[in-house]
């Protein structure tokens, strides 16, 4: 089977040809039917964070594919059945985070791409468990970007408690951004899209974004504060300064929702303001098996779009480029 294979950290992508692997007792073998290039694939292709993965290994965690082999003891797919894999491999099931909801702080888990292979390739495997059932009517190149675009802008939106007319920032309308502009629309938010590139921002408008800012030609802070600050600031784009730039576009007791995970790591936050104005910083990691399963019911109901564009894997290297370039759609994604 044809894979993209990560062998050495800020390399090119080999092409490989790979054994079909077979589904141990509990995981699927899924035939890939598209999968999304998430910026953190790039990240873990350069081993830019401090848990690394370990070459060689396959990304991709925005996967679709149909059931093709279970292994024993799987009880809850069958063969024919559309899933998607996510980011969340495997978890343990049983600690407090699993327990309670919050899965996705498990610190047993494994992730899909990065400590596991993932489903840059022709097949893959997965644990069963975690594989979410795709639903009639979400197409396979549009599950995949929700798979993980999807569901971290909608967790984002989730853990900000949006209330209806609040103004709501999202920094960054890329494969995310473009999907939390949605997300916060959905629930009653006043959308205030903020980007370097023109036609990111009036895609932010045709998605619902009542303003938009560019970034690059004014001062977003600046702005901001011209329509009354931001009651919630989203962080979606790749740079310390936009964080920066959204905590301080922010009014008294707003919220600062961090999600992009940008290489260089830091943030320079001042404590005086933090205090006096009463700001919550929070940190929003992927959403669970079930914020997934409900970001596929609402665009199954019509209530989302996805802006996207195929690829070909053989074209993975110059996929890449085309996004650290800036000037790519929202989301790329490898059909197969």
């Amino acid at each position: 089977m044809k894979s993209a294979v990560v062998t050495q950290f800020g390399q090119p992508l080999e092409i490989q040809d790979r054994p079909r692997p077979t589904p141990a007792a509990g995981q699927v073998l899924v035939r890939m039917e598209a999968c999304g290039l998430c910026h953190t694939d790039i990240h873990a292709a350069n081993g830019d964070w401090p848990v690394k993965p370990s070459p060689p290994f396959v990304p991709g965690h925005e996967g679709v594919g149909i059931v093709e082999q279970l292994g024993q003891d799987v009880y809850n797919h069958q063969i024919g059945d559309r899933v998607a894999i996510a980011w969340l491999g495997h978890a343990c099931g049983e600690c407090r985070y699993c327990v309670d909801g919050r899965e996705t702080l498990c610190q047993q888990q494994q992730n899909s791409g990065y400590s596991i292979d993932g489903a840059w390739s022709e097949y893959a495997v997965t644990d069963a468990k975690y594989a979410v059932a795709v639903p009639d009517g979400v197409s396979p190149i549009d599950a995949a970007p929700l798979s993980c675009a999807g569901v971290t802008s909608y967790k984002a939106v989730k853990v900000a408690r949006i209330q209806p007319t609040e103004n709501v920032a999202v920094f960054g309308i890329g494969g995310l951004g473009h999907l939390a502009v949605q997300y916060a629309k959905l629930v009653g938010g006043t959308v205030i899209g903020v980007d370097v590139e023109q036609d990111k921002l009036e895609l932010a408008t045709e998605l619902g974004a009542t303003h938009v800012v560019n970034a690059r030609e004014q001062d977003p802070v600046a702005a901001i504060e011209q329509l009354g600050g931001a009651d919630v600031a989203l962080a979606f784009a790749v740079s310390p300064e936009s964080f920066e730039q959204a905590f301080k576009s922010l009014r008294p007791g707003g919220r600062l929702i961090c999600v992009a995970l940008p290489a260089e790591g830091t943030m320079a936050i001042p404590i005086f303001e933090t205090v006096l104005k009463g700001i919550a910083i929070i940190g929003s990691i992927v959403g669970t098996r079930q914020d997934l399963t409900e970001v596929f019911a609402l665009h199954a109901a019509g209530l989302t779009r996805v802006i996207s564009e195929g690829r070909k894997l053989d074209d993975v290297n110059e996929s890449i480029g085309e996004v650290l370039s800036g000037h790519v759609p929202a989301r790329l994604v490898f059909e197969f």
